[in-house]
């Protein structure tokens, strides 16, 4: 744990390191509450001094003329960068948000798979001839929007963050990066290896600091011609209000309730490990985790027996130990207000399976057990609102169109997960259910191939895949005439 060293606090302002001029930030180490570090965060000038840079330097012809396959280099070697330097961010990440070792490395694996997937998107992402209607030729082109605003969350830095970077200076964009408060050291990392990939300066900025002014900066500055935003609902919704002041375009990947539905016919081991997978891994602190479980009433008792069994045997404990599953949550408040819902949930009736306690033996860390709750009509606040904390709720059904309608009965359309050996009823019932990733007998898969996003209070557009390059362009229609002669319109007399 103390052969690595972490960033030295400086930020990356337009290509320049130098100390933030904003509020002081506290990196915590969330499995025993010690002080990473602190760090001066970033001003509201300090934003601004990063703003000029990027448009001196997205304004070059030399980067935003660039060809593509030259682009593709320089993501290329932000990729190798990374890889090279995993064990080290994958270090720096567990100490700054409390995840294992073994999913924060896995999370580095991703960045290097998302710039390099990217890169290679780039290289065959082609313009379109269009079928003309007149004697012209039709062209449809994109370019770069600009100024490009990246606000990412605690929950999993250096992925989110290659998530909406690397498209962004692939579409050849200049970037501004916002991290999280409580989690802004991988991002200060990411800046050391974007800088020597040989990106041009000042077309990536990293700017850790408030919401309230470093994100309303990025929002509301006329240059910024695009938001993506990953956080929660609450304030997406405030950007999204924001940004439609400017008619600027944004992403917003939000907050999910996201259900987990059984069928008596599935497998059982497969389905309780992919279950505990869905929703206890990375500490429950995931927008797409199962946390409302549909468990067909015919097994439901069996079912949900075997599986509190198997969470009470989850190890919880040091984040840096290859045997931990459960890690401990991103910060004591968080831990707090998750313990608060769960408490809340009790009062309302709710039945404590397992779990629902912060484990007396890590009482220095933001832990908390896992939690089952059952007994809660679909309705209830806590099977409502997102938790983002390791707490289950099972509830029963009967078929398929009551499974249907309670999965749907939510604000949120993020994710599904569906477990049965009837494939036809499983592609019926993902099909019906409204939200953007459906999983059939697994769980948080992912692939930067295939595009991510979510319905309804889930948010707003998609990310990955190849047409994620295109969501940070600008599409621009030309016409060419192809006869040299004068539009008849003006009746000019023959020459």
């Amino acid at each position: 744990m103390t052969r690595i060293s972490l960033p030295d606090g400086r930020l990356f302002i337009g290509g320049e390191w130098q100390q933030g001029s904003g509020a002081e930030i506290a990196s915590v180490y969330p499995a025993d509450g010690s002080v990473n570090m602190v760090l001066r965060g970033a001003s509201r000038s300090d934003g601004e001094l990063a703003i000029r840079r990027a448009q001196a330097a997205q304004a070059d012809p030399a980067w935003r003329g660039m060809k593509a396959h030259e682009r593709a280099r320089i993501l290329h070697r932000i990729a190798d960068g990374i890889e090279s330097a995993a064990e080290r961010i994958a270090h720096i990440q567990t100490r700054d948000t409390g995840k294992t070792l073994r999913e924060t490395s896995a999370l580095v694996a991703s960045a290097t798979g998302t710039f390099r997937y990217t890169a290679a998107a780039l290289e065959t992402l082609d313009d379109a001839l269009t079928v003309p209607r007149g004697d012209y030729l039709t062209m449809s082109v994109y370019e770069p929007i600009g100024l490009v605003g990246a606000i990412t969350p605690w929950n999993s830095p250096i992925a989110s963050d290659a998530q909406k970077v690397a498209p962004a200076l692939a579409a050849g964009n200049a970037v501004l990066l916002k991290p999280a408060s409580w989690s802004p050291l991988v991002a200060l990392e990411l800046a050391r290896i974007v800088e020597a990939a040989g990106l041009p300066k000042g077309l990536f900025s990293v700017l850790p600091g408030a919401g309230r002014e470093i994100g309303n900066l990025l929002v509301e500055h006329p240059a910024i011609g695009k938001i993506s935003f990953t956080g929660g609902t609450e304030t997406g919704r405030m950007l999204a209000r924001q940004a439609a002041e400017k008619l600027m375009p944004v992403s917003l990947e939000l907050g999910g309730k996201s259900p987990s539905i059984v069928f008596a016919d599935a497998d059982i081991e497969q389905t309780i490990a992919g279950v505990l997978y869905g929703v206890f891994s990375s500490s429950g602190q995931s927008c797409i985790a199962g946390t409302r479980l549909f468990v067909q009433r015919s097994i439901y008792d069996e079912f949900v027996a075997r599986l509190v069994s198997a969470t009470k045997a989850l190890k919880t404990g040091d984040p840096f130990d290859p045997e931990t599953q459960v890690a401990p949550l991103v910060h004591a408040d968080h831990r707090d207000a998750v313990a608060a819902m769960v408490e809340q949930a009790r009062a309302e009736g709710a039945e404590l399976l397992c779990g629902g306690a912060a484990p007396e033996a890590l009482a220095q860390g933001a832990y908390y057990l896992p939690t089952i709750l059952a007994g809660l009509p679909n309705t209830a606040t806590i099977c409502r609102e997102e938790v983002f904390g390791p707490v289950l709720c099972v509830l029963p059904f009967e078929d398929e169109a009551d499974v249907i309608a309670q999965s749907n009965d939510n604000a949120y359309g993020l994710a599904c997960g569906i477990w049965t050996r009837d494939f036809p009823r499983a592609w019926r019932v993902a099909r019906a259910i409204t939200t953007g990733t459906v999983w059939i007998n697994t769980y948080k898969q992912f692939s930067i191939a295939t595009p991510f996003g979510g319905e309804k209070d889930a948010g707003l557009g998609r990310e990955k895949g190849r047409e994620g390059i295109r969501a940070y362009m600008a599409q621009k229609s030309v016409y060419v005439d192809l006869t040299g002669r004068p539009l008849p319109w003006a009746r000019l007399a023959d020459n």
